[in-house]
């Protein structure tokens, strides 16, 4: 009996101790095996095209607009446009009363006629008293009191042509012409309505659309490396954004006309003017809008901010994962900021792998585990 019971206490001790070996060896295992390697996200660097802009609050302003008025007294017989339409420079646009002034016309005419009859008349008088002068006919008094008359009659001749002028002046002067193409206002006035030369409300306003002005604000401060450019470049082109909503931008690019040479003693700010064309119309004078100074434009080297890292002595560094996946630092030699990236002009190389996020959980030399950063992911810095 007592063997039988130290061959069972034999087994049960054989069998603890074969456990306890089973139940080490993976853990051994694992230890030398090691951790596995981060996983982070980067982006690998290739020249990109980068537009350097200046955004300024602009208005539109119509590059020519001119107040129709009345040149003449009188009463608007007819209205000859529809309002609102586009008109043409000469078009006929209104029609005044021209009774009156066909009458002073006619009468001018009149004179002058009798002016021309006088003369001729003393014309032949004088050449009658030059040959009685010869033969002592007459006196020379009364020659040269005819020669005198006849100078009169010159120039009262002189003065009717001018009436008759003025006369023509005035009866053209009711029928109102457009004196710019564009389109035109309402009417101010109906027919009629009596109008005088010197009245305060004009009869239309017409205005030209294409091109139109964009008037834009900048600082004094600023202003200064926007002229340095447009002296470097000799111009610049100009885009805008009309509807700020959904940020899409106008069609047309203009550029940039001129700079004011002062600075607004009251803003601290200098008006910037460009020109943009508008063939359909679709910029209305005194609309805001939003303009986009294009001063520069290269192919670059882009970094994203979120990818950097502010040293103590103000440097930017980054970490590149190297063709062995494992982690490089690099201090960035950097430029202009574009967008959210940073231009950079030195510490990385074009095809390098610059990591984006998960970068706080590696350090030089470490081994990495490398997948390619979209922009559109959540994943932590």
């Amino acid at each position: 009996m007592s063997r039988i019971l130290y061959i069972t206490a034999a087994l049960i001790a054989f069998v603890g101790i074969n456990g306890c070996s089973n139940e080490s060896g993976p853990t051994q295992q694992g230890g030398q095996q090691g951790m596995p390697a981060p996983s982070v996200s980067v982006i690998t660097l290739i020249k990109q095209p980068v537009v350097h802009e200046m955004v300024l609050p602009g208005r539109v302003s119509p590059s020519r607009q001119s107040q129709v008025r009345p040149q003449v007294d009188g009463v608007i017989t007819e209205r000859l446009f529809e309002e609102g339409a586009h008109v043409e420079k000469g078009q006929q646009l209104y029609q005044i009363d021209e009774a009156r002034y066909l009458a002073q016309l006619n009468s001018a005419k009149a004179d002058l006629k009798s002016a021309q009859a006088n003369l001729k008349t003393l014309e032949a008088k004088a050449r009658r008293y030059d040959d009685l002068v010869s033969k002592n006919a007459v006196s020379k008094q009364e020659f040269d009191d005819v020669i005198a008359q006849k100078e009169q009659a010159q120039a009262a001749i002189s003065v009717a042509e001018a009436a008759v002028d003025v006369a023509k002046v005035n009866m053209g002067y009711t029928k109102v012409y457009a004196p710019i193409s564009g389109r035109i206002s309402r009417s101010y006035v109906t027919e009629g309505t009596l109008v005088t030369t010197n009245q305060s409300q004009q009869l239309a306003t017409i205005t030209q659309l294409d091109p139109v002005y964009i008037d834009m604000q900048e600082s004094g401060t600023s202003i200064l490396t926007l002229r340095q450019t447009m002296r470097s470049q000799g111009s610049m082109d100009v885009e805008l954004t009309v509807d700020e909503a959904t940020g899409k931008r106008y069609a047309q690019t203009g550029s940039v006309k001129f700079s004011e040479v002062t600075v607004d003693e009251s803003t601290g700010s200098v008006t910037l003017r460009a020109e943009m064309p508008n063939p359909e119309g679709i910029l209305l004078p005194g609309l805001f809008v939003k303009g986009h100074v294009i001063t520069g434009r290269e192919q670059a080297l882009l970094v994203p901010q979120r990818a950097t890292t502010r040293q103590p002595d103000g440097s930017l560094s980054v970490y590149v994962v190297s063709q062995h996946n494992e982690v490089e630092g690099r201090t960035l030699e950097i430029g202009k900021i574009y967008r959210d990236q940073y231009v950079v002009l030195g510490g990385v190389n074009e095809g390098e792998k610059v990591i984006v996020t998960g970068y706080q959980k590696v350090k030089p030399g470490a081994k990495v585990n490398a997948t390619q950063w979209q922009p559109t992911s959540r994943g932590s810095r």
